[in-house]
């Protein structure tokens, strides 16, 4: 244990950036617990990376598996802040060090055209479930809601989550084409040879099978698509080569899979047809540097049987969480911190916004060692009082008295408030059903027939 006193410290998100801060405290003698909404604390890795990642998955699980199976982590599941808990309790009551939100960026943001949130299920899907389902569809004992996956679907977005999508409508309608001819395919073929290749092997064109293809439109250029990202204080030589790189990868994708792509198109409204959302009103847009403008007089209809939008994921709203716009309410960049509650933190995507599993890891990373080393004291060598205080002086005076100020608002929790918290976190796991050890329960709540 720390030098400087015990903590307690509830993460509330299992996957990526929840189970990065959990290691990280953990390896720092602190007491952990990681409270999850679902069976499983896999997040997007499990429910909004398509199921052809079959050896990225199982990496990330094993990863996230071992970091929870840490000691001093305790884990909780089928446990949902502002389902299960009460927010302002939980952070208020429960007598935590400090509350870690590592629970993701789940709602999807809205299309942003008047009227098209009453079309949600008839012509417009979002994609987090439209993923969701496509990852679960074949589980025996999935009760979700169904898509249909129709060619010529228009897909609103430009990020590697509108490809993703992209590539499912593709491989969906091909491999359904396929099969019509009494040829056999599967998915995972398709995805990994490509649509040219897997038919050339069939010995049949693509053409042939009368496949008009999705399409993707981006109210940017081609090159802005955030497909690949520049380094920090990129150089104008750095900018376009990402931007070059960002064109390949969008035509090596669009030969592989074989779907089409509009670049400078902005929604602008809907067409709506028996009540239904028969495709969208676009602009076409001209762009400098970040801005895309309407051009005027350049507004044309795109008919298509279902839209999909992705157009990036921003945090869920908490009842009792304050929010600022789309996401919540976090003060300072380096060391988010909830405006609410000074013993609140936010790592990951519930701070970015950004679905990247690798931004998420290195968030999380870089703010629970912020939060190690000014909110806690607690550094990753010698965390003596002597050493923390030395130490925050050689990085300034200002942050030396902001750390002080932390650690005097911090005091170390006894023995009897440690109790007291596992006491209750041991009653929540026994209300869910888990009663033995982390390996056994993630083996029963594995389905069966997962793929």
């Amino acid at each position: 244990m720390p030098g400087n006193g015990q903590y307690f410290v509830a993460i509330i998100g299992g996957a990526i950036a929840g189970s990065v801060a959990a290691e990280i405290l953990a390896d720092r003698g602190i007491r952990v617990a990681v409270i999850e909404q679902n069976a499983r604390p896999y997040g997007k890795i499990e429910d909004g990376l398509p199921r052809w990642h079959v050896e990225q998955r199982k990496q990330e699980y094993g990863r996230i598996d071992a970091r929870l199976k840490k000691p001093g982590v305790l884990y909780i599941p089928y446990t949902k802040l502002g389902r299960d808990l009460d927010f302002q309790e939980f952070c208020n009551d429960w007598g935590f060090s400090a509350v870690i939100l590592a629970n993701g960026a789940w709602r999807d943001r809205e299309l942003g055209i008047p009227g098209a949130e009453q079309f949600v299920g008839k012509g417009l899907i979002y994609q987090n479930p439209y993923i969701y389902w496509y990852n679960h569809r074949n589980e025996k004992q999935y009760a979700g809601p169904r898509y249909d996956s129709p060619d010529e679907a228009l897909v609103v977005g430009g990020g590697l989550a509108s490809i993703d999508v992209v590539k499912i409508l593709q491989l969906e309608n091909y491999e359904r084409a396929i099969k019509a001819r009494g040829l056999q395919t599967s998915m995972h073929d398709l995805e990994r040879k490509g649509i040219p290749a897997v038919c050339k092997t069939l010995g049949i064109p693509p053409e042939e099978l009368g496949v008009k293809g999705c399409l993707l439109i981006y109210r940017r250029r081609e090159q802005d698509m955030p497909l690949a990202q520049p380094p920090e204080n990129a150089t104008p030589e750095q900018i376009a080569k990402t931007e070059s790189i960002r064109q390949k990868m969008l035509r090596l994708a669009r030969e592989k899979y074989l779907f089409r792509v509009q670049d400078r198109r902005m929604p602008i409204g809907l067409v709506v047809e028996d009540g239904k959302l028969a495709g969208l009103k676009v602009v076409e847009t001209k762009v400098e540097g970040r801005r895309a403008d309407p051009i005027p007089g350049s507004e044309h209809e795109l008919r298509a049987p279902l839209v999909i939008s992705s157009i990036g994921s921003v945090p869920e709203i908490i009842p009792g969480v304050s929010m600022k716009g789309e996401y919540l309410a976090f003060a300072n960049d380096d060391l988010p911190q909830y405006s609410g509650c000074d013993r609140v933190f936010g790592v990951g995507n519930i701070v970015t916004g950004q679905g990247n599993i690798r931004a998420s890891l290195v968030h999380a990373q870089e703010v629970t060692n912020q939060l190690i080393e000014k909110y806690m004291g607690v550094d990753s060598g010698d965390a003596s009082s002597l050493a923390l205080h030395a130490a925050a002086e050689a990085r300034g005076a200002a942050q030396a008295r902001a750390v002080a100020d932390c650690i005097d608002s911090l005091p170390a929790l006894s023995d009897n408030e440690i109790a007291a918290i596992e006491q209750r976190i041991r009653t929540h796991q026994e209300r869910v059903g888990y009663t033995a050890d982390y390996d056994t329960w993630i083996a029963r709540e594995t389905p069966p027939d997962l793929e």
